[in-house]
Formats: structure tokens, sequence, C-alpha cells
């Protein structure tokens, strides 16, 4: 018995392993949302993907491409331009988005992300992603973060004619956007479970996944479904939001 246990252990370690190894890598999925229920699938990308095949992309089940354009008041993606052209040129539903800086003002981000993005009716709406990670350290109360948010995504409504999205982390939507107007698209990440917003909110976008792996991108992407079908997915395409309240 106890020479059983001692090969039976090593046994179930590697096991537990490889399923990490395969998780970490991309290769596998524990929380994979199914297709019926979530047939509209994109991605999300910037500089970090490197140089993408974008006719291999096409050819996947990838219906919509987000991408990095702005970061803060004075940062633009490097790849963002080239992104931007031949995601369209295969016939990608496509989008921006800017990565808000706690410690500069709305008017100061709008200004970087309106420059760099031009104003295309057929575009996906604009995202502000909104989170902890990677932002400055020397954060604002909440009253100052929540009011040059709302600045930053009037001053977009404005000029892009549609409301954006806000990408967020369950702990930057409690911290910052639980109870503010439900006319808000959300973007949520949760890359353990389906999510569910503390409040009770329909989000309209699911970051399930930050290290997938698709054909035309070297390396690991993130992966998001869309929350509806694709006649819903249509509709967002061809109307604008409601403005803000």
């Amino acid at each position: 018995m106890k020479r059983r246990i001692l090969y039976t252990i090593p046994f179930l370690a590697a096991i537990v392993a490889l399923l990490i190894w395969g998780y970490d890598l991309g290769y596998w999925r524990f929380n994979y949302p199914g297709h019926s229920k979530y047939p509209v699938r994109g991605i999300d990308i910037s500089h970090h993907q490197g140089t993408i095949e974008w006719d291999k992309i096409k050819k996947q089940q990838v219906h919509f491409v987000y991408m990095k354009a702005t970061e803060g008041g004075d940062y633009k993606d490097p790849k963002f331009d080239r992104n931007w052209k031949e995601s369209a040129s295969v016939g990608l539903a496509r989008g921006a988005y800017h990565f808000f800086s706690f410690c500069k003002s709305g008017d100061e981000q709008a200004r970087n992300f309106l420059a760099a993005v031009p104003v295309d009716r057929n575009a996906l709406p604009p995202v502000i992603d909104l989170e902890f990670g990677g932002n400055c350290k020397n954060k604002p109360e909440k009253e100052v973060i929540v009011r040059e948010l709302l600045h930053f995504m009037g001053r977009i409504e404005e000029t892009h004619g549609t409301a954006p999205i806000i990408y967020s982390t369950h702990d930057s939507y409690n911290e910052y956007l639980k109870g503010l107007s439900d006319n808000k698209n959300i973007w949520i990440r949760d890359i353990f479970k389906r999510p569910s917003l503390s409040d009770g909110r329909r989000w309209t976008l699911w970051q399930y996944a930050n290290n997938g792996r698709i054909d035309g991108i070297t390396g690991r992407v993130d992966l998001n479904v869309f929350n509806g079908s694709h006649d819903d997915f249509r509709t967002m395409l061809e109307r604008s939001f409601d403005g803000l309240k």
C-alpha cells in the first residue's frame, strides 16, 4: 500500500503540473464560455502582440477586435495606426481603447485619444480601460476620478457620436462604477468564472482569458465574448448608445 501511494503522489503531481502549464500557456480553458450562448467572439490587442497576420485572424471565429490607441495624456500605442488600418482591410469589426490614468485630467486624456483615433461611424464604440493594475500610485479621491472619467466620456461621446464602453475589473467596478447610470455599457474582466456584477447590471463584453492563443498572433492574447446574439451585435454596430445621464 505504501509503495502504491509513493507512485500515486508523483503521478498526481505531474497531472496537476501539466494542467497548470497548459492553462498558463493558453492551450486550454477552465471557464471557456460556450459558443451556443456566446456566439460573438473577439480579441483585444496592443503593440505587445507584435505584427499580426490579419488574414489568419479573420478565418477563425473572431468577429471583433479592440486595439489599444492611447494611455494617459500623451502616450499612443506604436502599433495602433497599422492595426486600425489592417483589421479594417479584412472586414473585422474594430474599436479603439484608452487606458485611463488616475493621475491625468479627463480633458488632457480626451485630447490624446481624439488626436489618435479617427471618427468612424462604422467602428465599435470607443472603450475606456479603468483598472488599478499598471496605473499611477498617487491615486486621487474617488470623487475626483469619477468626475474626470465622466468628463472624458462626455468629450468622446460628443466627437464620436456614441457613448464609450467601460472596461473594468470587479475591483475597479465596485470602487468607481457601481451605482452610476445604467446607460454605461460594461466590459468586465473575469478569467475564473462567468461574471456577475455586484449590482445586478447586465454586462456587454466579457474578457474571459488573458493568455489565449490563436493563429496569426505570436504569443498570448486576451479573449472576449459579446453578451448577445449576432443580431444583437449588429444592432450595437448600427446604432449610437443613449447619452450619459
